[in-house]
C-alpha cells in the first residue's frame, strides 16, 4: 500500500453492493487489501454493525463513519497488511480530548480489520449470486485458543455447514441459535460467551461478531421511458439490485440505464413467468401504457412481491382497480401491496424529486417503516439488539 490515500467523495458514498463487488474483485485479482467491518456500536453512530470498508493499494472504498475515521482506518490498514494479522480497534467518539472538537456521532465504535484472503470467498460468492448467509468472526479470544479473525461462513444460516470448521463445536453450540435468530432478523451484532472452564469474568469472555450478509433486494422498473432513468439511478444508490424491463418494442439497451444491473425485454402479461420475483422484491410500474400497466399489475399480484407502485393519477388507478376487480378480484392483501399514486408526498415535481419519492417509498416498505419525520420518532433510528 502506498500513499495512504483516503476515500474520495465518490469512493466513500458508494452503495454496499459496490463495496462488496470491489472486495470480490480485489480477492479475485490477488491484490493486497484489508476489510474493515464495524462489529459493535455503543450510543450513536453514523453506520451500524456490519458496515464495511475496503482498503487496498489504490485507496479506501466504502464508509464506516460520516468521514471522521476513514483516514485513520487507512493508516491502520497499512499495519494490518504489514503484519498479516487481524486486529480490533475501539474508537471512542465521545472523547473530545482524543478526537478533537465535538464529532457528531457521540458513540463508541469497534472495528475489525482483516487481511483479505480466501476466508471471505464463500461469503462473496454467495452474495454475488444473490444469496444470503452469515459469518462468524472472533473479535476477542478471551484468553482461549481462539485467534482474533478466526471466521466461518454459514450459507443461508445453515449451522451444519460450519461445524468442523475453524471455530470449535462448543462455540457453535453456544451462539448458534442466537446467530441464526439475528440472521433471520437481518441484524449484525457481537455476541459474548464464556469459554469452557471460564470463571465467567468479562475480561476472559470470548466475543464473536455475527455478520449477517444479505443480498440486496430487487427493484424492477417495468417501463423504459426517460422517467425510469432517475428512478434506476437512485434505486441503485439506495442498494437495490435494479432491473429495467422494456415492453412492446421498447429499447432494452443497457447504455440508456448505466446504473441498472440489467435491462431486459419482456411481455407485459407474462412478466411473472419471465422474471423472478420474491417476497423481498419491489416493482415500479411506469410504462405509461394503461393496457400494459394493467396486465403487469395483474401478473405481479400473482407473485409474492412486497411492493407494487403504480405511476399515474388516482383517477387512472381507480379505473385500473375496477378492471382488476372484474378480471380476478382484489383481496385486502392485494390492495395492501398496491401503492397508487406511487411515492411519498415530498411536494416536488422535477424528475429526480419524483424518483426520490418513489425510491423512498419502496425503501420504507422494504424496511417495514411508515414514512415520517425522524424528529417525531421516540425510539432509536436503527434497531438495537441485546445479544449478550
Amino acid at each position: 500500500m502506498t500513499g495512504h490515500r483516503s476515500p474520495t467523495d465518490d469512493e466513500w458514498s458508494v452503495p454496499e453492493t459496490a463495496v462488496m463487488g470491489s472486495i470480490s474483485e480485489a480477492l479475485a485479482e490477488g491484490r493486497p487489501a484489508v476489510v474493515a467491518t464495524i462489529t459493535a456500536v455503543e450510543g450513536s453512530a453514523y453506520r451500524r454493525p456490519g458496515a464495511k470498508m475496503l482498503v487496498d493499494d489504490e485507496s479506501g472504498m466504502g464508509s464506516i463513519t460520516a468521514g471522521c475515521l476513514e483516514d485513520e482506518v487507512v493508516r491502520m490498514a497499512q499495519k494490518v497488511l504489514e503484519t498479516g494479522r487481524p486486529r480490533v480497534e475501539r474508537f471512542d467518539l465521545t472523547d473530545d480530548e482524543e478526537w478533537g472538537l465535538g464529532l457528531g456521532c457521540n458513540g463508541v465504535i469497534d472495528l475489525l480489520l482483516e487481511p483479505l484472503d480466501d476466508r471471505f470467498a464463500a461469503l462473496l460468492d454467495r452474495y454475488a449470486a444473490g444469496e444470503d448467509g452469515f459469518a462468524l468472526a472472533v473479535t476477542d479470544s478471551g484468553g482461549s485458543d481462539l485467534i482474533v479473525g478466526d471466521r466461518v461462513y454459514a450459507p443461508d444460516g445453515d449451522l451444519s455447514a460450519i461445524r468442523g470448521g475453524t471455530l470449535p463445536a462448543w462455540l457453535i453450540d453456544d451462539i448458534g441459535d442466537k446467530a441464526r435468530e439475528m440472521y433471520e432478523r437481518g441484524r449484525s451484532e457481537t455476541v459474548t460467551v464464556d469459554a469452557p472452564g471460564d470463571s465467567g469474568s468479562n475480561s476472559d469472555a470470548v466475543r464473536v461478531f455475527v455478520d449477517s450478509v444479505l443480498a440486496p433486494p430487487d427493484l424492477y422498473i417495468l417501463g423504459s421511458g426517460n422517467d425510469a432513468r432517475p428512478v434506476s439511478e437512485l434505486a441503485a444508490k439506495a442498494d437495490f439490485r435494479v432491473t429495467v424491463v422494456a415492453f412492446r418494442g421498447g429499447r432494452a439497451e443497457s447504455e440508456s440505464f448505466p446504473h441498472a444491473d440489467r435491462v431486459v425485454s419482456a411481455s407485459a402479461p407474462r412478466v411473472a413467468d419471465e422474471l423472478d420475483f420474491d417476497e423481498d422484491s419491489s416493482a415500479v410500474v411506469m410504462s405509461h401504457n394503461f393496457v400494459d400497466d394493467r396486465m403487469v399489475a395483474e401478473a405481479l399480484l400473482e407473485t409474492p412481491v412486497e411492493y407494487i407502485g403504480l405511476m399515474g393519477p388516482e383517477s387512472r388507478f381507480e379505473r385500473l382497480r375496477g378492471e382488476l376487480e372484474d378480471s380476478r378480484g382484489l383481496s385486502d392483501e392485494d390492495l395492501e401491496r398496491l401503492y397508487a399514486p406511487i411515492g411519498i408526498d415530498l411536494g416536488g415535481g422535477a424528475p429526480y424529486q419524483i424518483a426520490m419519492s418513489i425510491v423512498g417509498e419502496a425503501l420504507a416498505v422494504h424496511n417495514g417503516r411508515e414514512p415520517t419525520h425522524l424528529r417525531e420518532r421516540r425510539s432509536p433510528i436503527h434497531g438495537r439488539v441485546d445479544a449478550e
